[in-house]
């Protein structure tokens, strides 16, 4: 089968046409063709440098796939040759093994870690959505426990993440507020459906907490964005209130967390791949969202400019430049 490979990693890699076996069916798993993945920012992370959980090289990237079933393993009974899937499960390397990513003709996937994808999306938009709404999910609704009327705060709304988190938020009936840096993006916002809208490079956290929660706080924050926005997600939250965070690598003083008796939740989307735990979690996810989406709860953001895949070192350069807005979508023609 045709696949786009990477050779090494690190700023010059790029990926590379070649052909391989098809991948063997095995239990507990299905063999998907491929029809469409989408960029997410772990998928660019791990092209270009060596984050411990790279693949195998030569490694196949990316982890988003949506597609059709062509094999079923022994012991699957959710699926059946010809279902059409969405999934995140691949493009990573952990306990459980090496786990090729999505940018091939076809794909072995535990069955477990995918669902039926939406009927009222194609296949690329259904790809849009499968990292960033387990990620959202397990932030507000595994971690902290949102409740309706709470004031959610999510730093980064236009984002992957942000605008499918904005979205699980409404839904459950909770009042949103989110950050962004441009009027165009705020558009896209108001469009999403938050209550409010924080221009951060205009107010400051005091005038904007001030203005919107009369000094108190916000009962959640949740941060998409990581490194010294976290600070000001700390300074964001009510006493006893929650924050989510999704990028880690910065050192913080936990002071200000302290003084507020703050929870903190750390969110890794990526254990479940990684460990082989806990996979089944993520089909569910997958399946209550399609449901959401088909009930026109939900949708996903997609850049204009679409890509096929092998156009992926044009994609990711694109990913590079942070000039687009959705998710960054790649069909295979």
């Amino acid at each position: 089968m045709k696949c786009y490979r990477v050779h090494e990693y690190g700023d010059t890699a790029k990926f590379i046409e070649d052909k391989v076996e098809k991948p063997v069916v095995k239990q507990g798993h299905v063999v998907v063709k491929v029809k469409a993945s989408s960029l997410n920012p772990i998928d660019h992370k791990l092209l270009k440098s060596n984050l411990g959980i790279n693949p195998t090289l030569p490694g196949i990237l990316h982890m988003d796939v949506a597609g059709i079933v062509t094999e079923v393993g022994e012991g699957v009974t959710a699926f059946k040759t010809g279902d059409e899937i969405y999934g995140c499960a691949g493009g990573l390397q952990g306990e459980a093994g090496n786990l090729d990513g999505a940018l091939a003709d076809f794909m072995l996937v535990d069955s477990n870690l995918i669902a039926l994808k939406p009927k009222s999306l194609s296949f690329s938009e259904s790809a849009a959505l499968p990292l960033v709404t387990i990620t959202a999910w397990e932030g507000l609704f595994d971690r902290a426990h949102i409740k309706k009327e709470d004031h959610i705060l999510i730093h980064g709304g236009a984002g992957g993440v942000g605008h499918i988190a904005i979205q699980l938020a409404r839904e459950h009936g909770a009042r949103v507020s989110t950050t962004v840096s441009s009027e165009d993006k705020a558009k896209i916002a108001k469009e999403l459906g938050v209550d409010n809208i924080i221009f951060y490079r205009d107010e400051t956290v005091e005038n904007y907490t001030q203005r919107l929660t009369k000094g108190k706080g916000f009962d959640v924050v949740f941060d998409t964005i990581g490194a010294d926005n976290l600070d000001k997600s700390f300074e964001a939250a009510k006493v006893s209130g929650q924050v989510i965070g999704i990028i880690g690598g910065n050192m913080h003083h936990l002071k200000p967390m302290h003084m507020k008796g703050l929870s903190l939740h750390l969110v890794f989307m990526l254990l479940p791949m990684l460990t082989g735990q806990g996979r089944d979690h993520h089909g569910f996810v997958l399946r209550k969202v399609a449901k959401w989406v088909d009930e026109g709860s939900i949708r996903p953001l997609i850049h204009k400019e679409k890509f096929t895949f092998n156009q992926a070192n044009e994609a990711h350069a694109l990913f590079a430049t942070n000039k687009h807005i959705g998710k960054i979508i790649l069909e295979n023609s």
